[in-house]
């Protein structure tokens, strides 16, 4: 008898698959994005080197109270600040990994506010 795979089982296997089309350079890193029920978390990763170029999370967004981290709005504020680092860092285009997780809500909140503040994707 087959087993069932669990929720997040299933959102690592999409991811993984999607892993295999989406890779980050030096010039056109990968925006990665995580979340959790209580936080979002996203950063700029070069695949080449396997090094963390920037991240953001709704952790350590700069002294801005939040008062959950866990809602749309606290994504759009991390979708800011990961592309004003990245444009202090010189990153203007990004590939978007959407880490298996549907494009919509809180994901789609932070890729919005990325391009809305100046990533291209």
């Amino acid at each position: 008898m087959a087993r069932k795979l669990s929720r997040n089982q299933r959102r690592i296997k999409r991811h993984s698959r999607s892993r295999n089309l989406v890779r980050g350079t030096a010039q056109r890193p990968r925006l990665s994005v995580f979340r959790s029920s209580r936080h979002m978390h996203a950063q700029l990763v070069d695949d080449d080197q396997s090094k963390t170029l920037v991240a953001a999370s709704t952790l350590n967004l700069n002294g801005e109270t939040v008062s959950y981290g866990g809602n749309i709005e606290a994504s759009g504020k991390v979708g800011q600040l990961i592309a004003e680092r990245a444009l202090e860092k010189g990153i203007q285009t990004v590939v978007f990994d959407r880490g298996g997780y549907i494009y919509h809500g809180r994901v789609k909140a932070l890729a919005e506010a990325a391009r809305g503040a100046g990533l291209k994707f």
